[in-house]
């Protein structure tokens, strides 16, 4: 039952499980003042977690390419998640992790060995990066102006707040009246979205961009349906161009699955309407999901805990 405190999300932060909206951080904190941090997100679908395992090998790849160190190991910070989700009584769930570098030890410190890392963990309601109406129409994509900030400068396979291409691409994106945005790199190639990898469906062959992109979970997901369902399907270099000819785009995140879009730029897709193609993974992937596909069962409060 859905502890009503927790209802709004529940949340672990300095060793302590409280309701999300006291949830807070020391404005001196790096994580806040410097965007340094590492996070990972992870969906809870009629109960279970969504491959579960892969969301946390990759958030212990991310905090070991950053040198980040909470004192919470894999296996306390998995509890830690599980027992998130179980305070909110939330069967569907959006649920992060997310590792700080915390604030210098010694004040006025610049160097990061000296802050305390520290473990931040939450969990809210179901959120979808496309909402559900738009999805099923679908979402209007603005190519933004913006270019993506260079691999070599901040590496996307570590998950990371760094936001700021990515948020103006959305403000270009709204300013226009589109749904949300993709960003290409300075050499004209397609790279990701703000929260979501990107695809493209060409005749009946399926692309994502091998740069400038988080090398998402749902898109290893859908990499895998495109095998099962025998669609080809490649990671490869995606010219900017290939938007002007693409017969499908859709979108792929934790938030949201497979999410097609209508409109790339000014150009309008099939009938306006999701591609079939696209449609096809979509389905694949929730009928999946619904059959147990990479299931981990939310634990259940222990009696003892009093919650």
């Amino acid at each position: 039952m859905k502890n009503s405190i927790f209802a709004e999300g529940a949340a672990y932060v300095r060793g302590r499980f409280v309701p999300i909206a006291d949830a807070t951080l020391p404005v001196t904190d790096w994580g806040f003042t410097r965007s340094d941090v590492v996070y990972d997100v992870v969906h809870v679908f009629r109960g279970g977690f969504f491959r579960l395992a892969d969301h946390l090998d990759r958030f212990e790849r991310s905090m070991a390419k950053r040198r980040i160190r909470p004192p919470e190991d894999r296996a306390a910070i998995e509890a830690i998640l599980h027992r998130c989700v179980a305070l909110t009584g939330l069967v569907d769930a959006y649920v992060a992790m997310v590792a700080s570098r915390g604030r210098p030890r010694v004040a006025g410190s610049r160097r990061p060995a000296d802050c305390e890392n520290h473990l931040i963990a939450y969990a809210l309601p179901w959120i979808d990066v496309v909402p559900k109406d738009v999805q099923a129409r679908g979402a209007h994509v603005f190519i933004a102006s913006t270019p993506r900030v260079p691999d070599a400068s901040v590496d996307p396979t570590v998950k990371n707040y760094q936001w700021n291409d990515l948020t103006s691409g959305l403000l270009e994106a709204h300013d226009a009246d589109f749904d949300t945005a993709v960003l290409c790199d300075a050499q004209g190639f397609l790279t990701e979205g703000p929260g979501f990898n990107v695809f493209l469906v060409k005749d009946g062959r399926v692309t994502t961009p091998d740069r400038g992109s988080l090398e998402g979970i749902t898109r290893r997901s859908v990499l895998e349906l495109c095998t099962e369902l025998g669609i080809e399907a490649a990671v490869e270099p995606i010219p900017r161009s290939a938007l002007d000819h693409a017969d499908e785009v859709f979108l792929a995140t934790t938030a949201g699955g497979v999410m097609p879009a209508s409109r790339i730029g000014t150009r309008i897709l099939g009938n306006d309407r999701p591609g079939p193609i696209s449609m096809r993974l979509k389905d694949t992937y929730w009928r999946k999901h619904e059959e147990g596909w990479h299931r981990t069962p939310v634990r259940a409060l222990e009696a003892e805990a009093g919650e």
